[in-house]
């Protein structure tokens, strides 16, 4: 009876574990950002796990919300779009806030897309968002992130 008490919390555990994989990240820590007039309500995923899964299994974004990826210094970083369900675009940005480099990502692709030079800030919004904007490599992002001492 024990065994199969143990056995059937195992097996709970492992269903639950994965159910929690398969859903999208709605209650990370968010920050308010602005490429000129434009807001943007960005998710921050800041911890190995919160990169990771990133926005994958999300059905729909609003098109104001992205989400802010936040690396310990300054690197390549390179994305792909596993599990991700929305097409979205990709800005690589340095500590000041300036765009490097802007990458449109395929859903559901293993294609890496990384960025031009290292940067600490990767900011994925709905694909095409940027470009409506007239934002590109070398304008500028503006918030907390990116404030210098």
């Amino acid at each position: 009876m024990l065994v199969r008490a143990l056995i059937a919390l195992v097996l709970f555990a492992a269903a639950a574990a994965t159910l929690a994989q398969e859903a999208p990240q709605l209650h990370l820590p968010r920050v308010m950002l602005t490429a000129g007039m434009h807001r943007i309500d960005a998710q921050v995923a800041q911890a190995p796990e919160e990169r990771q899964i990133g926005l994958m299994y999300r059905q729909n974004m609003p098109n104001h919300e992205g989400m802010l990826f936040v690396f310990e210094q300054p690197a390549t970083q390179c994305f792909w779009m596993k599990n991700t369900l929305l097409p979205l675009t990709a800005a690589f940005v340095a500590d000041d806030g300036s765009i490097v480099n802007l990458v449109d990502m395929q859903p559901q692709t293993l294609q890496s897309h990384c960025s031009a030079k290292p940067v600490r800030y990767v900011l994925e919004m709905n694909q095409g968002w940027f470009k409506k904007r007239g934002l590109k490599a070398g304008s500028r992002l503006a918030g907390v992130p990116f404030r210098q001492p």
